[in-house]
């Protein structure tokens, strides 16, 4: 008799515990017991095993800031010197010797200082640029900014290389012939070098270059 009540009350909480079971909105199995979570497929378990690839951190020198700071102050002292030089060049080519004073003892001085401020920036920023190799981020913009900058040392090289055959002297308004043809590609040269010079500065005001 003992044994028939205690089977009954087994099979009566077996058959309870089997009827609040039941599955919520998530697909999880909910119950008396542990919460059980549901097996999750497709995309889930992908995500779940997705690794994230962290970037390699690049810890730049207290070199590297310096040499940034002074490669922008020299950046910013070349830019009003372009427009002078050209104004003076300009000058002399159409004047000559009647040019104004300032033209005359302006354009060789400031062609100099030029010439320094390039040498300065080309330093401190190849120096940079090779310290930031190993940055992905914005590495191929910096690359094309220093490819600009030496395209435009060379043409500045070949600007004052075309000045030598004037032999010191201003050049005379309305030259033709030899003398005249070597100032008129000064100039261009001169011209093209500055606008290659001020698109790769330009490349660098963006936020994060």
């Amino acid at each position: 008799m003992k044994a028939g009540v205690v089977l009954a009350l087994l099979v009566a909480s077996g058959a309870g515990a089997q009827g609040t079971v039941a599955a919520d909105n998530s697909g999880s199995l909910v119950g008396p017991g542990p919460r059980v979570e549901a097996l999750r497929v497709g995309v889930g378990a992908m995500e779940l095993d997705t690794v994230r690839v962290r970037r390699k951190a690049v810890r730049l020198s207290e070199a590297y800031d310096f040499r940034r700071k002074v490669h922008k102050l020299a950046s910013y002292a070349t830019l009003p010197l372009f427009v002078a030089e050209y104004a003076a060049g300009d000058q002399l080519i159409k004047k000559g010797r009647n040019a104004s004073g300032w033209a005359r003892d302006f354009h060789g001085v400031g062609a100099g200082v030029i010439a320094g401020l390039f040498g300065i920036n080309t330093v401190t920023g190849g120096l940079n640029w090779w310290e930031t190799r190993n940055q992905t981020e914005g590495r191929t913009w910096r690359t094309v900014h220093s490819a600009l900058m030496l395209l435009a040392d060379a043409g500045f090289v070949a600007t004052g290389a075309l000045a030598d055959g004037e032999g010191g002297d201003y050049p005379y308004a309305g030259n033709t012939g030899n003398v005249g043809t070597r100032n008129t590609a000064h100039r261009n040269m001169a011209v093209a070098s500055m606008s290659v010079a001020t698109i790769s500065y330009l490349m660098m005001l963006l936020p994060g270059k």
